[in-house]
């Protein structure tokens, strides 16, 4: 008689469950169902459109809940059904493997502890991707996605490309993904993260066997196009609609006010130069017209400058609305300075050409990055002022 689950009472209690997905991996699923079973009974296979002896591999484990569908619809359709799955079997948790055999089923336990840690975080599980036989080409495409998942999320972590997760059912809630591919794996990270919901990391072990024996669904070139483009529209959405979104959220709050004041305003150890600066260069990046980078820009500038990163980005956000169509009204006006007797009233009086538009949006252009330098500026001379009068700098040896 097999030994029972030596962790099934944790997942019980947290109602929670390993979920994995799998598409023709029939030469390794055996190993990794044996493996997790001596953990846990809760275990539900999605069968996406397999072609190969999958299904006699699963008839040897009668006890599995089964998901299975026909054609092959991809990995974030396996896991997207999964979640549904699990949701109305009543878990609250899910822990997702891949069928390859790469992950470890004696990391479970650790990843079940972090509920007990983190109730309701996402959390990843984190990789040594200076391993052996870890591909080269894995390791500059994390690097890669981990930096839009900062630029996304404003979050830093080690491995956003990792399967082994833990995702928290009932604080994820009945959201909408779009994504069916690898590149769903990045969705519901980043929207996750947009949600409020917690992510975080946790070690846990790899196997990645030589190229030779190597089995890998992921196709080059098609995979890597829809993950640029959903990096591209997450970037977009980021910052014309979450970034604006978190700004009003924090000025809606009293005490942030008063933790900025304290902890940015006053702080001892920045002259009132560098933070006058700051505000400055802050009002210059939220109107001069780089539409959609403008954010990005401001703070990667910042960092090389060395400015205060949070007040470049509060001065940034002049242009929130529902200020912008105002700070665009006074950008076109201003371009009337440089254009002479070219310059263009804010109409269209004769139907919308190319040529009207042309000549409309090159006013604009230059008299929104007039009106940047001159704002930039303006802010600095009024910012310094006013710091010397209410701030008394803190004096070096």
């Amino acid at each position: 008689m097999a030994n029972a689950p030596t962790h099934n009472d944790h997942f019980e209690r947290h109602r929670a469950a390993v979920l994995i997905p799998t598409y023709n991996n029939a030469g390794t699923l055996g190993a990794v169902l044996s493996e997790v079973l001596t953990y846990t009974s809760h275990i539900i296979v999605v069968n996406d459109g397999a072609t190969d002896e999958t299904l006699a591999v699963l008839e040897q484990y009668p006890g599995l809940q089964l998901v299975s569908y026909s054609p092959n619809r991809g990995k974030g359709t396996a896991l997207r059904r999964g979640f549904s799955y699990a949701l109305q079997q009543g878990y609250h948790y899910v822990i997702t493997m891949d069928a390859d055999g790469q992950h470890f089923a004696t990391d479970l336990p650790a990843m079940v502890q972090q509920i007990e840690e983190q109730p309701g975080a996402l959390i990843i599980g984190a990789r040594n991707l200076q391993q052996e036989n870890m591909p080269g080409k894995n390791t500059t495409a994390n690097k890669i996605s981990n930096f839009w998942f900062w630029v996304t999320t404003g979050l830093k972590g080690p491995d956003t490309q990792s399967g082994y997760r833990l995702y928290p059912l009932l604080r994820m809630g009945k959201m909408n993904f779009f994504c069916t591919k690898y590149e769903f794996e990045i969705e519901v990270l980043v929207r996750s993260a947009w949600k409020g919901i917690k992510v975080n990391w946790t070690p846990v072990k790899v196997y990645y066997p030589p190229p030779e024996e190597r089995v890998s669904h992921f196709r080059p070139f098609r995979d890597f196009v829809r993950i640029s483009i959903l990096n591209t529209v997450l970037v977009l959405v980021t910052f014309l609609y979450i970034k604006p979104r978190d700004f009003i959220r924090f000025l809606l709050k009293k005490e942030n006010w008063k933790r900025m004041w304290k902890e940015e305003v006053l702080k001892a150890e920045e002259s009132n130069v560098r933070k006058a600066a700051s505000i400055g260069f802050g009002v210059f990046m939220g109107i001069v017209p780089i539409w959609g980078a403008q954010l990005l820009v401001a703070i990667l500038v910042s960092i090389k400058l060395k400015l205060n990163k949070a007040l470049v980005l509060l001065s940034a956000h002049i242009s929130t609305p529902p200020f912008t169509p105002f700070i665009m009204f006074a950008g076109f006006y201003t371009g009337r300075i440089w254009m002479g007797q070219t310059a263009k009233d804010l109409v269209f009086k004769d139907g919308i050409t190319f040529q009207t538009f042309r000549d409309n949006m090159l006013q604009f252009i230059v008299g929104s990055i007039t009106l940047a330098v001159l704002a930039g500026i303006a802010a600095w001379l009024l910012s310094w002022m006013l710091l010397g009068m209410f701030r008394k700098e803190k004096k070096n040896g």
